[in-house]
Parts: structure tokens; sequence; C-alpha cells
């Protein structure tokens, strides 16, 4: 039976150590699934999951990153990956959704709200993503850092802000995954701790990806997990406005 949210997030822990006992595919990527499905920013889904179940490949990924005994012991892997450049296609796929979801019809039959909602992804995200040496990413930042004298404004508008908003969504994504995988009695362990240039040779990753984490994944032993749970006290944490 699976574990409740609150018990599966209580359950979950990074095991170092995994059992020599296989792991049913299916349902690791039944896992992977509702990875899918968690927020993610403008509905990009700048995202990518491999998931490795071939025993060389998992040798080769564990030595590049430096055979830490999560990766080393794991029967599976799964690697997490940021596909920022794949912006113009989502952004494609994401209109094509919802002119199916307003009706085929002439542009002016459109709503305000329809409108605006196409608009977003036709004209606000090709301005938030396009990217020329970084140049265009600062002429935004010092244009909404003038508006923003003036009104609210959104302000992460650079280069590197927007993959910093892909690598945000491909995490939340990754805890969707290591939440469900702790539900059905599986572990996990997040290693960032990897060379990160190898494995996208390894997995001949485009150079326009960039690797989030890597996933071990398995069935703990005692051992593997380094002692009990430590956290802050949630007071020091914990701000009510």
């Amino acid at each position: 039976m699976e574990k409740s949210v609150s018990d599966a997030i209580a359950y979950r822990r990074s095991v170092r150590i995994y059992k020599d006992e296989p792991l049913n595919t299916e349902k690791v990527r039944n896992c992977l699934e509702n990875a899918v499905l968690a927020p993610t920013s403008s509905n990009l889904q700048l995202w990518e999951f491999y998931h490795v179940v071939d025993p060389d490949i998992c040798k080769q990924i564990a030595k590049a990153s430096f055979n830490q005994p999560a990766a080393r012991t794991a029967k599976q892997l799964v690697v997490v990956v940021v596909r920022k450049d794949l912006w113009r296609s989502r952004a494609k796929a994401n209109l094509s959704f919802l002119r199916e979801s307003f009706g085929q019809k002439p542009n002016s039959d459109y709503s305000k709200k329809e409108k605006f909602a196409l608009s977003y992804y036709q004209k606000l995200i090709p301005s938030l993503y396009t990217e020329f040496l970084g140049i265009l990413g600062l002429f935004r930042f010092v244009f909404f850092t003038v508006v923003g004298w003036f009104r609210p404004v959104y302000r992460q508008v650079r280069a590197s802000d927007m993959r910093i908003v892909a690598h945000k969504s491909a995490g939340l994504a990754a805890q969707n995954f290591m939440v469900s995988m702790a539900a059905i009695g599986y572990d996990t362990c997040p290693m960032e701790g990897i060379d990160s240039l190898r494995i996208k040779k390894i997995l001949n990753l485009p150079y326009g990806s960039e690797i989030n984490m890597l996933i071990g994944c398995g069935i703990r032993e005692e051992s593997g997990v380094y002692g009990p749970r430590f956290r802050v006290p949630f007071e020091s944490v914990y701000k009510l406005v």
C-alpha cells in the first residue's frame, strides 16, 4: 500500500548505500510521470529525464560521479536535465494547446482573456528568452530596473535569471519524483557532486542542455542512511507575517 504524502515525505531520506535488489523499471517510470506534473514556470516544461537502467551506462555515470556510494550502488539512475534551449518549441506547444482548447476560430473572435493567453506565448516569452551574447538580457535588466522605480515590475530578466528559473522548475519535478518513489518504498539520493560534462558526453546530450541533478535509485540498506535527520528548529525558519 502506498504511503500518504506526509508519510512519504517523512520516509524520504538521501540514501547513499542500496541493497543488491532490482527495481521495477515500470514503477520508476510511473514516478517520473508524476515528476512532469510538477509546477513549472510559464508551463514551458524545460526539462528532460534520462532514466538509466543499462548497467554499463550506470557504471560510467558512477565513475563520473567520483564513484560515490549513492551512484555506485544504485540499481537505476535518473539524470534531471534542463533544456532552456527548447523554449521556442515548448512555447509553440503551449500555443497549439491553447488554440485547440479555445476552439479554432478567427483571431477577432477570441475573448480578451484568450488573446492575453496567446499573446503571452507569442510575445512575452520570446521577449524574455531571446538572447544574444547576454546583451539583450542586460538591456532588459536596465529597462525594467528603471521602470521598477515607478511601479512593481518583473525583474528576473537576464539570461542568468532565466537559467535559474528553468533549474527551479526542474528541481520541483525532481522532488515530485523522489516523494513518489518514497511512497512506494523505493529510495533515492539527489547528487550534485558530479562531473556534469562527462555525464553529458555519456548520454550524448546537446550543448545547450544542463544537468540539474543526478538521482540514485534503489532500496535502502540501513547503513545507507547516514544517521538521524537533522533540521534547524522550525521556529527559526518559519515567519508568520
